[in-house]
């Protein structure tokens, strides 16, 4: 409680939104999201913070509050803070980018692209050795390192390589479980640096940064404008006390980026962009489908409650590593890309909700101070309403054509409209005349069904359908096969009266 009192003394309120493009989100919802902000940091004195929500590839949404020192210039949109772990989703996306390009595989031993691990000694003799892949979803068997790892930022290029020399004391076995490792993502810059023949910075800049209109983003701590930086902090004794301003060093692949709130969206509309698949030229620096690669929950699925979720909330979530994200699977969202970042000084924290288009991220300038609950429930908040329907998926033009030969079979109470339409197994599974049976029993139940709603395509080759009959409804699916023609393999239905 003094903690809190104290803190309050020195921090702004929090402002109403500042940009909200008319339209673009409902003004109670706009208060909604304000109000999840303000009570975090009601509850978490920040020195300053900044947060954007992201719609349609855009800034929706955005608000600054606080100072970039303790009674200094206030914190904007071009604030520059330290984005520590949130740097890895570059490092993951530079590693696939060099795959794409033929320098190096995801099955490559990560021993071939760094010599210096190549004399390690593994945990046991049946141990796998360390591959790019394993470092991209931490499953490499090496111990989580936070904090540790954040206070290596600074190692020269040859204090990593003898470091890497000497080994490492190992956690477990590697491929046996998850294990967040930062050596491992520094280790994937090292990957970096010799697979593209230039200094990890340098690569992720040209190929990544640059393209994307990035210019106010870096890892040298030397380059950012002193009156646009906004300096880390932690609460000790009852004041902000400085953190070290950690330099550039080899560690930095792992957490060293140091970005702005608009540089930042930049990269989130980027992101969501490779959603949905679709036609079309490549306009980003990195293919679509190499993005979505990302998402790829690889290893070791989590289940539990959602944090800071409503009261009676029931959704349990799955969570898994993916490629520089975490992959939560979200009753509200979907598919959702996380990832914190903690590190002296400074905290933040990003969702991405691609099946929606939405996202949202928080930086601020205090130590470990990750504001991922008010970021979650800014999603959520979103999801609730109209701003943000989940994208529909196409309906393929040949299901609707399926459906209208199913609701005739099902009008005659008999197959003979599906002829020409049905996969070999079909009629194996259950022969015409016990398909008369089922249309007779179900038509018990609800009756004839004269209209039907809208089809709800589940990909490319699947729908299902809810018919609207005299005595209840009929839900159902109906599912092609592999063929070419596709034809249909299952033709489901769950009456239900009314």
């Amino acid at each position: 409680m003094k903690l809190r009192l104290a803190a309050a003394l020195v921090l702004a309120p929090l402002p109403a939104l500042a940009q909200a493009p008319a339209g673009q989100i409902p003004p109670a919802q706009v208060t909604e999201i304000g109000d999840h902000f303000a009570k975090y940091r009601e509850q978490n004195p920040t020195l300053g913070m900044v947060y954007v929500v992201i719609k349609d590839g855009k800034p929706a949404l955005s608000a600054m509050v606080g100072t970039q020192t303790p009674g200094g210039a206030p914190v904007t949109l071009d604030t520059r803070f330290r984005i520590a772990s949130m740097s890895k989703a570059f490092t993951a996306l530079a590693i696939l980018k060099l795959r794409d390009d033929g320098k190096l595989r995801l099955d490559d031993l990560a021993e071939t692209h760094i010599p210096e691990m190549r004399g390690w000694t593994y945990p046991t003799s049946d141990s796998p050795r360390i591959r790019i892949r394993d470092l991209l979803a931490h499953v490499g068997g090496m111990v989580t390192d936070d904090p540790w790892g954040d206070r290596q930022q600074v190692l020269s290029e040859a204090q990593f390589s003898a470091m890497i020399a000497q080994g490492v004391p190992w956690s477990r076995t590697g491929g046996m479980a998850h294990e967040y490792s930062n050596y491992g993502y520094a280790l994937l810059g090292r990957i970096i640096t010799n697979a593209s023949g230039e200094p990890y910075q340098a690569y992720v800049g040209r190929t990544i940064l640059a393209p994307l209109g990035m210019t106010a983003t870096t890892y040298d701590i030397a380059q950012v404008p002193r009156d646009t930086f906004a300096l880390g902090y932690r609460w000790e004794d009852e004041k902000w006390v400085a953190e070290p301003e950690l330099r550039d060093g080899a560690f930095g692949a792992m957490g060293g980026m140091i970005t702005t709130a608009n540089d930042y969206a930049k990269w989130i509309g980027f992101l969501l962009s490779a959603w949905p698949p679709r036609d079309g030229a490549e306009t980003g620096p990195v293919k679509r489908a190499t993005v979505r690669e990302m998402v790829q929950g690889l290893n070791f699925v989590r289940t539990g409650p959602r944090r800071a979720a409503p009261e009676g909330d029931k959704c349990i979530v799955a969570t898994a590593y993916g490629m520089g994200m975490r992959i939560t699977s979200d009753c509200d969202l979907g598919t959702a890309l996380e990832h914190g970042g903690g590190y002296p000084g400074y905290g933040s924290y990003v969702v991405l909700a691609p099946e929606r288009g939405i996202a949202a991220f928080a930086f601020t300038n205090k130590t470990y101070t990750a504001p991922a609950v008010p970021v979650w429930q800014s999603l959520w908040s979103l999801a609730k309403g109209v701003a943000a329907e989940p994208r529909a998926t196409p309906l393929n033009p040949l299901l609707a054509q399926m459906h209208d030969a199913a609701r005739a079979a099902y009008a005659a109470g008999d197959v003979k409209p599906l002829d020409g339409k049905l996969a070999m197994n079909f009629l194996l599974d259950r022969d015409a005349a016990h398909w008369r049976t089922e249309f007779a029993r179900i038509k018990g139940v609800v009756g004839d069904c004269p209209t039907a709603e809208p089809l709800q395509p589940t990909g490319n080759l699947s729908v299902n359908f809810r018919w609207n009959c005299t005595k209840g409804k009929l839900n159902g699916q109906i599912l092609l096969a592999p063929t070419n023609p596709p034809t249909i393999q299952a033709l489901r239905f769950a009456p239900r009266r009314n």
